[in-house]
């Protein structure tokens, strides 16, 4: 089944307050889900991360067919530019946001997602 995911992350203030938003989508089935959650001081990097890596914990099956759809380039490049690989091997030295990536490399391992960078504020939803 193919589950569609949209994930946004920002702050005002950069630290400062911020949240992320998550919809995510079963075309097939006419479904969807929506999921927001807000903090106090957090960065606009770890926001989209955390969209991402909170909607992979979601998921119930790693048997779907998963598309991520993201404005953040800072996560589509790390999976798409393959910096991930990098980073391991240098034992997450001098990356921000490392206990995300560790959690997010767990998540992507086990539902293998495919990541799509789109254009923000571009009236997609």
């Amino acid at each position: 089944m193919r589950i569609e995911i949209y994930t946004d992350g920002a702050c005002s203030g950069n630290p400062g307050k911020g949240g992320y938003g998550i919809l995510m989508r079963v075309p097939e089935k006419n479904y969807q889900k929506t999921f927001s959650k807000g903090f106090r001081k957090t960065t606009n990097n770890r926001m989209e991360l955390l969209a991402v890596v909170t909607a992979l914990e979601k998921l119930k099956s790693p048997e779907n067919d998963i598309h991520i759809y993201t404005d953040s380039k800072y996560v589509a490049d790390a999976v798409n530019q393959n910096w991930i690989s990098g980073w391991v091997r240098r034992g997450w030295k001098n990356v921000k946001n490392p206990d995300l990536w560790k959690k997010f490399v767990e998540l992507y391992q086990k539902h293998k997602p495919q990541l799509h960078w789109i254009k923000g504020h571009a009236g997609h939803f």
